[in-house]
Parts: structure tokens; C-alpha cells; sequence
């Protein structure tokens, strides 16, 4: 898991020139679509948050992340439906991608090559972007997924990310799987001290613009899959609704681990799982959510709440994204190696899978 953190600079750079080999800018030939419906699901599918959070609001068409087995209603021939599976066997998108072939919608596949989701692509006289994944299970194959549908969206002009953006995206993580190596210690390493940060807490990780956002989501579905530890995602201004007020809550204690009980044993009652807020800030933030950043991080310290800020970096909105992602996908394996958590198996998910299989049959 260590190796694919190591590899994200190189995977951008392979997924960039793959989507263009593959012909991405033919989906332009017949114009802009009515919207764009992304699909997919697991480590697959976060590249359809990752789809709408660079497009942004700007964007001229819809861009719609399904996490799901249905497709809308209103999806028809004008629009395009981009199926996302690193195996390329995904069952959810799969039976999505199939049902857009029948509605006589446009369709693009990301995947294996030569896998059910190509054939189900070629069926729909779509376009396939293979994924050369090289081994690495989905959620460690971030931007190999992710960067041919930034590829796309640089065609159909629903965001500007041209090549140049995408290197220097690449540069960006190479120069932070440097900071964040296996060689350098707590106190020089940004994602040790994160991960060390978290260690015993329940995260509350809350992004302050659209891309901060999905680098929440990312990073609590790294935590659960990696560390095998709880989290809570969120964006502002909606979480500053909500959740928010779990501040407030048993979690948010000062007593709530046994810090004032002297005699407590910590190896016969170790402590209590707390809170800690984890705000991820974009240097491109509405003003309005600056100022409720700017306040969520003083009401948790003013509860006695551990607070972390993590600051994007970059010059463009890729750029920005992947800082983020990239400190929380090693931070996250950190933990997992830290207490003594093997980060790749996903037991639970594999007994899920043959749980469904065993019904199905």
C-alpha cells in the first residue's frame, strides 16, 4: 500500500498518456452531452466525486457521481453515462452501463482491458479507457481510475485540465511521497504526525469547498479500508448543519477518556474513542464557508476538542485535490501499520461479495 502512495505521480503521467492512446478525444465528436452521469462504486467510484468536484460549479452541463445499481429516470440518448470499475466486473456498474446501452445513451467505460465492462462498451459503441492497474487493488489505483475522466472533461470542455496541469500534478505527489516516505520520521514526516494524530479518535473530517469534499470522503473511506478505523466525512457549509453539533456529544467529553479518573488502569480500561475534527481547507473557498471554517475550528477547540487543519496546495484545482488525497492516503496507512493493521485485506467486503453470490445463486 506504501509502494502505490509512492506511485501516484507515476500514475497519473501512464493514465494520462493511456486515455489519449485510447481515442478520449473521439467522445467529443458528437458534441457536448446534456450531462454527464458517472458510475461506480468502492475505490472505483470515488473517481465520479473526483469528476465533479474539478468540474465545479462552473461547469456547463451537470455532472452527476451514482453510487448505486439504478440509473435516473431522465437519462437518455443526450446524455453520456461513464462506467468506472478497475476489474471491470463491478456488478452495480455494470448493470448501469448495461441499462444506458438500452436507453441508447452515450457511454464511456474505464476499466480492464478485455473485461465484461469493455464488452459492455463496445455493445453500446462507446469508448473504452483501459486501466493497467498493475496488481494494485482499486483503492490504491486513485489516479490511474481518476485521471482519464479528467482526461474526458478536458475534451467535452466541462473542465480545464490539460496536460500541463496534470504534470505538474504528477510532480506535486512525487514531491510529497518524498516528505511523506517510510524514511522519514515523526516530527519531519507530515503523514506520520497525522496518523499518529488519529490514533484512538473518531475523525470528523469536514472539507471547505467541492474538492476538499470529495478529499474527505476519500479520506475516511482510506481509514476505513486501510486502518480499519471509523470516520465521519463531511463539507461545509452543510456539515456546520448538522454534524457539527456531535461537538457537543459524550465523544466531545473532556472526561470522555478517563483523563481525570487517576486510578484508571490504561491497560485494563485503555481509553475512550474521541472525537477529533480534521478540517481540510482549499486556498479557493467562498467566502461565507472561509468564515465557517474559520468558526467550526473555534467552537471544537473552545470544547476542549482536538483540532487538525490541512491546507491544500497547488496551483490548480488538481493540484489542490491531490495534496490533500495524497496526505490522507499515506496518513491512513501509517495508522494501519502503526496498530499493528494490515492495510490491504478487506475481509468484510469479500464476505459481503460472496454473501450476495451465494443469494444470487
Amino acid at each position: 500500500m506504501l509502494q502505490a502512495c509512492a506511485s501516484s505521480g507515476a500514475q497519473v503521467r501512464a493514465a494520462a498518456r493511456a486515455a489519449r492512446e485510447a481515442g478520449v478525444a473521439a467522445v467529443a465528436e458528437d458534441g457536448r452531452p446534456r450531462s454527464v452521469v458517472a458510475v461506480g462504486v468502492g475505490g472505483s467510484g470515488i473517481a465520479a466525486d473526483v469528476l465533479a468536484a474539478v468540474s465545479g460549479p462552473s461547469c456547463p452541463v451537470q455532472v452527476l457521481p451514482v453510487h448505486d445499481l439504478v440509473l435516473p429516470g431522465w437519462v437518455g440518448p443526450l446524455d453520456l453515462v461513464v462506467g468506472v470499475s478497475c476489474s471491470g466486473s463491478t456488478e452495480e456498474t455494470l448493470l448501469v452501463v448495461e441499462e444506458a446501452a438500452r436507453r441508447g445513451s452515450r457511454v464511456v467505460t474505464v476499466g480492464a482491458a478485455g473485461s465484461r465492462l469493455a464488452a459492455a462498451g463496445e455493445r453500446a459503441r462507446g469508448v473504452h479507457l483501459p486501466v493497467d492497474a498493475g496488481g494494485r487493488l482499486p483503492r490504491a489505483s486513485f489516479w490511474s481510475l481518476s485521471v482519464p475522466l479528467l482526461v474526458l472533461a478536458d475534451v467535452l470542455g466541462l473542465a480545464a485540465v490539460p496536460e500541463e496541469s496534470l504534470e505538474a500534478t504528477a510532480a506535486l505527489l512525487d514531491s510529497l511521497a518524498e516528505r511523506c516516505g517510510p524514511r522519514q520520521p515523526v516530527g519531519e514526516n507530515p503523514a506520520k504526525d497525522l496518523a499518529l494524530s488519529l490514533a484512538g479518535t473518531l475523525p470528523m473530517i469536514w472539507g471547505s469547498s467541492g474538492v476538499a469534499g470529495a478529499a474527505a470522503y476519500r479520506m475516511a473511506s482510506q481509514l476505513a479500508e486501510n486502518a480499519k478505523l471509523p470516520a465521519v466525512s463531511g463539507a461545509l457549509p452543510e456539515a456546520g448543519h448538522n454534524q457539527v453539533v456531535a461537538l457537543d456529544g459524550p465523544l466531545a467529553s473532556s472526561s470522555a477518556d478517563g483523563a481525570d479518573d487517576l486510578f484508571r488502569d490504561p491497560f485494563e480500561e485503555p481509553p475512550s474513542l474521541r472525537l477529533r475534527a480534521v478540517l481540510l481547507r482549499d486556498s479557493e473557498e467562498h467566502p461565507r464557508t472561509a468564515a465557517r471554517a474559520d468558526a467550526v475550528e473555534a467552537i471544537a477547540q473552545g470544547r476542549g476538542v482536538a483540532t487538525t487543519v490541512l491546507r491544500a496546495e497547488g496551483a490548480t484545482v488538481v493540484e489542490r485535490l491531490a495534496s490533500l488525497v495524497g496526505l490522507g492516503d499515506f496518513a491512513s496507512t501509517y495508522l494501519a501499520l502503526a496498530t499493528g493493521v494490515d492495510p490491504s485485506p478487506i475481509p468484510a467486503i469479500v464476505e459481503l461479495k460472496a454473501r450476495i453470490g451465494d443469494a444470487a445463486r
